[in-house]
């Protein structure tokens, strides 16, 4: 089998698990409890937060651990609205994932909020200009993805950072794609939020990073764990695995986008060749080429280990059967979508006719996917797609 979903979730690497074992056996205190047995335990999650920290460029502080990328992206949108009420106008985009317009439409309808949308490119990146043209004097939080689900459009965090700033605006960013892929130092947010399935660590276990004394408003009230940010025992063997598949991807991160990159461009070359009117949705191949890696003034702005398409006139659905018969696994976009009859969200937003959204497909890239992987699986897509 040909794995090429890994932006829904990448298998978990054996040194998470191998970290995370004695958190599961010997070490299981409770990180709470006044005893050696909670003491080593609680000395186990304090080294996972200072490690999560360190890669990210935060402080100890920052990190609160949480059940995943979707509870940490509802705690950093409505704890940090809730709490910040400088107004009551949030902005965000058409094209996020749905924890945060999901988040976003609770504050709108339980708390009165104002939504302003930013216009996306048609390529999927929001830009500092079409932000600007949304933020008000009283807007509170903005939430803009780092990296897109579903099209691998990656956007200027720093910039869009810069733009919330200078009406004294919140930013929050989705890192949820990005981790492991981009560098997430540096990004000027004040709230960027992971999830570490995407990363190697096992489901169940995400992070939400909330800069220095920001106040938060809860969202699990009990017995004020995570410096009272998220109540509840915490899961120290799984944020020991987060932090170690954090570090893992981190170290390879470099490497892993030059190697990846231009094998994307040649697996999208390819697929766009073997079926007549075939459509990227996000930015297009070519971003880079092996002999011209990214730069800081030239950026790869889309993903290096995803690639997506869609292919009018056939069903995106009956295409990844095929597929799978084939040996490969991909997907029609964001898994917590999957089942829906109604098209992508993203896509729509984007301007594609709902008739050709139902067509897509993605394909998403382990980091340990080598040439001879992507060939045999461009070899099956050109198969599948030929005589359609």
């Amino acid at each position: 089998m040909l794995y090429l979903d890994a932006a829904a979730t990448d298998a978990v690497r054996r040194e998470a698990l191998e970290a995370a074992w004695p958190y599961l056996t010997g070490v299981f205190g409770n990180p709470s409890s006044h005893h050696s047995a909670g003491e080593a335990a609680a000395a186990g999650l304090a080294d996972a937060r200072s490690r999560v920290a360190s890669v990210l460029g935060a402080r100890r502080s920052d990190v609160t651990f949480t059940s995943g990328g979707s509870e940490a992206a509802n705690l950093a949108i409505k704890g940090l609205a809730l709490a910040n009420p400088r107004g009551k106008h949030l902005v965000t985009s058409p094209i996020e994932h749905e924890a945060v317009l999901g988040s976003i439409d609770h504050l709108r309808r339980v708390h009165g909020f104002e939504v302003s949308f930013v216009t996306p490119s048609a390529d999927g990146t929001i830009t500092p200009e079409a932000l600007r043209e949304e933020l008000r004097e009283d807007t509170t939080l903005v939430s803009l993805a780092y990296a897109n689900n579903e099209v691998g459009a990656v956007s200027d965090v720093p910039a869009l950072a810069e733009e919330a700033h200078r009406v004294g605006a919140l930013l929050h960013t989705d890192a949820v794609q990005a981790a492991g892929w981009l560098d997430l130092r540096g990004l000027g947010a004040d709230a960027l939020t992971i999830s570490g399935h995407k990363l190697g660590a096992p489901k169940g276990i995400g992070a939400a990073i909330i800069r220095g004394r920001l106040p938060l408003e809860p969202l699990v009230h009990g017995g004020g764990q995570e410096g009272g940010r998220r109540s509840g025992t915490e899961n120290v063997a799984f944020a020991v695995a987060l932090a170690t598949a954090l570090e893992l991807a981190e170290s390879e991160r470099e490497d892993t986008a030059a190697r990846l990159a231009p094998l994307r461009d040649a697996f999208m070359a390819r697929v766009l060749a073997a079926y007549e009117g075939a459509l990227v949705t996000g930015p297009t191949a070519g971003a880079t080429r092996a002999d011209h890696p990214p730069t800081a003034e030239r950026p790869d702005r889309r993903l290096p280990g995803h690639a997506s398409f869609c292919f009018p006139g056939t069903s995106g659905e009956s295409v990844l059967l095929d597929l799978e018969e084939h040996g490969v696994i991909a997907s029609s976009g964001s898994a917590c979508a999957a089942g829906s009859d109604e098209p992508s969200h993203v896509l729509t937003a984007l301007g594609i006719p709902r008739e050709v959204a139902q067509t897509a497909v993605r394909f998403s890239f382990p980091r340990g996917a080598d040439a001879q992987t992507l060939e045999a699986a461009t070899a099956a897509v050109e198969q599948v797609l030929d005589g359609r």
